[in-house]
């Protein structure tokens, strides 16, 4: 759940009230099945108990529940329940659930590196890549049952509501998490092994086995290539990593290239031998255009092959939040209803809605674009708001549109200004 600010005194009024007004004038459709979910909050009185077990049978009862909570974070389950209100999970009387992916920022590789908006940028690249690599994709689920939620907070939820999945176990979920973490996934199967038949000239798959020894007729060429990048699964989404880093390599200077390598485990004299193979006579090119690897002359490098083709289908895993898809009682966030650590919206979107999304330009708290009001700030930051970038200096003050006051203001990074007098 989520990590909240405490608020105090005049700073807990003021913003409490903002959350009043949304949620008196937001017509906030209720989830799907509404009368079999549980509903959870947490009010702005007390971050530390939530309430549990709220079973809400029609839209009316719903949006009063809102108007009356006004809840800090509300929740609702993405199972379905005989009896939602019952107080233990053994009496509620599961139903099934929604297949639910939870990616966050804090969960990514490199967003330790980056500032809140970057990290909310780079974690809309995973959800596009999860959702058309791997949901839409290899797990063929239908765009029509699929919606898409920005958290108001660090990511992105995905909800599936089909029927084939309704009933999965939590170990079943689990393997599907799986698949998308690449876990047990060799990225060797990228590569193929070929022969040369001297007879007809014709390049075939090489068979099992071949290769150990046994005595063969005729001397019969073998070269490696990479599997076509359109090859489905794992293995032409490597091929595709792989492609993708050689082409990075060539923009680079070979000390560069050899340094990731040596990350990966080759040996630094190697590296530095294999960057200059690569980039200075031009062998990542002949791979790119050819998928050969027999720029490699006479010693095919296994080291090199392994470390790096194993360190791009690193690079393309799917990284999602495991607990929350495999929980089949989990409280998700609501959509449309506001983050209480960020004031933000939780906005669903549409596949098509993703890419030019911008949180801060449309999780706003809508409604009051003209209203001001006067924080003074207490931590260094810097956020893209609409209207020019906000750039926070502790001790500094200004007078900022509403929803950006309650955001920094949630985040602890600004009070509000005493008025004068």
């Amino acid at each position: 759940m989520a990590k909240t600010l405490a608020l105090e005194g005049a700073a807990l009024e003021w913003a409490r009230q903002q959350f009043v007004n949304y949620y008196a004038r937001a017509a906030i459709p209720p989830p799907h099945r509404l009368a079999r979910r549980e509903f959870a909050a947490f009010p702005f009185t007390s971050e530390t108990m939530m309430r549990r077990h709220a079973a809400l049978r029609t839209p009316e009862e719903f949006l009063r529940f809102l108007r009356q909570e006004t809840p800090r974070h509300v929740y609702y389950s993405t199972a379905y329940y005989r009896r939602p209100a019952a107080p233990t999970m053994s009496e509620k009387g599961w139903q099934g659930a929604d297949l639910i992916f939870d990616l966050d920022s804090d969960h990514l590789r490199g967003a330790e590196a980056l500032a809140y908006a970057g990290q909310l940028e780079l974690v809309k690249t995973r959800l596009i890549s999860l959702v058309d690599d791997f949901l839409f994709g290899d797990f063929g689920i239908d765009p029509d049952s699929t919606s898409f939620v920005f958290s108001g907070g660090r990511g992105y939820h995905v909800h599936v509501r089909d029927d084939r999945f309704l009933s999965l176990t939590s170990p079943e979920r689990r393997e599907l998490v799986d698949y998308a973490l690449g876990t047990g996934v060799t990225p060797m199967s990228a590569i193929q092994r070929n022969r040369t038949d001297v007879r007809s000239g014709l390049t075939i798959p090489s068979a099992e086995g071949e290769g150990d020894g046994s005595a063969r007729t005729s001397p019969s060429p073998r070269t490696r290539t990479l599997v076509p990048p359109e090859t489905p699964g794992w293995p032409g989404r490597t091929t595709r990593a792989l492609l993708e880093m050689l082409e990075r390599w060539e923009k680079q200077a070979p000390a560069i290239a050899a340094a990731e390598m040596t990350r990966y485990g080759v040996a630094p004299a190697k590296a530095r031998h294999y960057a200059k193979l690569l980039i200075e006579q031009g062998g990542a090119a002949k791979i790119r255009s050819r998928l050969s690897l027999d720029v490699f002359k006479k010693d095919l490098p296994e080291d090199f092959l392994e470390a790096v083709v194993r360190a791009a289908g690193v690079e393309v895993q799917g990284e999602t939040d495991a607990p929350v898809t495999t929980d089949i009682h989990r409280l998700i966030r609501l959509p449309n209803s506001l983050h209480g650590g960020t004031g933000f919206r939780v906005v669903p979107l549409g596949r098509d809605e993703i890419a030019a999304f911008d949180p801060f330009r449309d999780a706003l708290l809508p409604g009051l674009e003209e209203s001001r009001t006067a924080v003074t700030y207490v931590e260094d930051a810097r956020y893209p708001f609409p209207g020019g970038e906000v750039h926070a200096v502790p001790g500094g003050t200004d007078e900022l549109a509403t929803p950006v006051a309650l955001f920094l203001l949630l985040r602890g990074q600004a009070e509000l200004r005493p008025s004068p007098g």
